[in-house]
């Protein structure tokens, strides 16, 4: 069976909407070989390319067939970022508003990561990715990382305690639990603003 019939089969069998790294299919023949039935299957129109190294199968809208979604800026940032091995998490701003310790959505969708900077846009849809250190990054996507960077973005004398406890009932965190991530985060050297408050917030918890 020829590398082409071998990337199409299983081109057929991705998520439509779903973007996809290339990679994938470098196991499947030599780089050249993938790469060029890549473009003729994007040139018939089969996939879409929606950043470098990155594929897409079109999606017709339910109500508007003739119309065609390719992916979310947000998968193909995702996608971008297993692909290289980055890290990549929402900004501090955007993890304040999903723990509500801050009542305005950020103007912009902002990740922060250990690669390089770089914008997604599919249409209007725009997805900025910001290099930071790897510090901000720590925990990843666990209730302490989400946590650490929604503090990152806060002033501790205009936080309130009860804003805190907001946070914490966000992230469905046990009494036990809670005293861990308060723990773990009062040991951190950028939060040391914040180590009095933390302080206050587990007192108020054991209380």
């Amino acid at each position: 069976m020829s590398i082409s019939v071998l990337v199409s089969n299983r081109v057929s069998r991705m998520k439509r909407g779903i973007p996809f790294s290339i990679e994938r299919f470098y196991t499947l023949g030599t780089t050249t070989s993938v790469q060029k039935a890549m473009s003729r299957l994007a040139k018939e129109g089969v996939i879409v390319r929606v950043a470098k190294g990155i594929y897409s199968r079109p999606k017709p809208l339910p109500s508007f067939p003739s119309i065609k979604i390719t992916a979310k800026a947000e998968d193909i940032a995702k996608t971008w970022a297993r692909t290289h091995h980055y890290k990549l998490v929402p900004q501090g701003l955007e993890a304040a508003y999903r723990l509500g310790m801050q009542t305005q959505a950020p103007i912009k969708s902002v990740y922060w990561t250990t690669g390089p900077s770089r914008e997604f846009k599919i249409g209007n849809e725009v997805v900025q990715v910001k290099h930071t250190t790897a510090t901000k990054l720590r925990w990843g996507n666990k209730p302490e990382g989400t946590l650490l960077r929604g503090l990152l973005s806060l002033s501790p004398e205009h936080t309130p305690v009860s804003t805190l406890k907001v946070a914490l009932k966000r992230l469905n965190l046990h009494e036990e639990e809670s005293i861990h991530v308060i723990h773990a985060l009062s040991q951190v050297s950028i939060l040391s603003m914040w180590k009095s408050k933390l302080n206050q917030l587990e007192s108020s918890l054991l209380s």
